[in-house]
């Protein structure tokens, strides 16, 4: 989706997800100097990003132009902070973009004012590479025209999906937001139990990581379910069947996989309060 006319943009915190967010604009066609960046300290990758673009840097508040959306992309524990220098691009009809973990709507509305237009997000790690899924719900005044615009914003790094009840954006962070951890450890595990059995390290932390990465793939080029793809690689009786037989057992993958999305969710909840 192309990004022309999405700006002007201002760009708080130019960190990772920051980072990941600013190339993505600049590779679907929005204008550098339809940007600009605040960030005092830009890890070295974006600075570079912003010097190669000349991307407007910490501009004079007076020299900002009337944004058509502010993305705050900082860390949660500084988000008060620095809500209290952005009051002033609090305008009418611009809209505030949240990338920021465990900051609520109504939070950020009560340093920006009642009736700022807010957006909360969950994005992911994979964003980094064009991959990533961003959950997101709107505040109650955000209109259709700043849900299309945050869309295209979002998607210049992924995929988006919308929830209705902001509360759900905890079920997100612990299944897509904390999910790639899950999918690193899945491969870490695979490879020591490869080690278990015999394989030099070198080659099982190999087929491991190849492993996940070829069956991620092939998951998003099919229309079928992982479910179906599942059944496709197990031959009744075969070694997959075998292993499947404990995965799937009384406390196995699906019940740990419950648990644990369980606690993040509980984990994200808290760190919301």
């Amino acid at each position: 989706m192309s990004l022309k006319g999405a700006g002007p943009v201002v760009l708080v915190g130019a960190g990772k997800m920051g980072g990941a967010l600013l190339g993505g604009w600049l590779a679907g066609g929005l204008k550098p100097s339809e940007i600009a960046v605040l960030d005092p300290e830009p890890p070295a990758e974006s600075r570079a990003l912003i010097e190669t673009n000349r991307i407007a840097l910490n501009p004079a508040p007076e020299t900002l132009p009337d944004p058509s959306v502010v993305v705050l992309a900082v860390k949660p524990q500084i988000m008060d902070r620095v809500l209290s220098g952005l009051e002033g691009l609090a305008r009418p009809g611009t809209l505030f973009l949240s990338v920021a973990a465990g900051r609520t709507i109504a939070g950020i509305a009560a340093r920006l004012g009642a009736q700022t237009p807010i957006i909360r997000t969950i994005p992911n790690m994979p964003a980094a590479v064009g991959r990533g899924m961003t959950v997101a719900c709107a505040g109650a005044f955000v209109s259709p025209e700043h849900r299309t615009l945050a869309a295209r914003l979002l998607e210049a790094v992924g995929e988006v999906g919308w929830v209705e009840d902001e509360a759900l954006i905890d079920a997100a962070t612990a299944v897509s937001g904390s999910g790639p951890a899950y999918v690193f450890y899945l491969a870490e595990c695979l490879a020591e139990a490869g080690v278990r059995r015999g394989l030099p390290p070198e080659l099982a932390a190999r087929a491991a990581r190849v492993t996940v990465e070829g069956a991620g793939e092939l998951m998003r080029r099919s229309a079928l379910t992982p479910a179906q793809l599942r059944d496709n690689v197990t031959s009744p009786g075969g070694t997959t069947a075998a292993a499947l037989s404990v995965l799937e057992g009384q406390d196995g993958l699906a019940e740990l996989m419950a648990r644990a999305v369980a606690a993040a969710e509980k984990r994200s909840h808290e760190l919301s309060e």
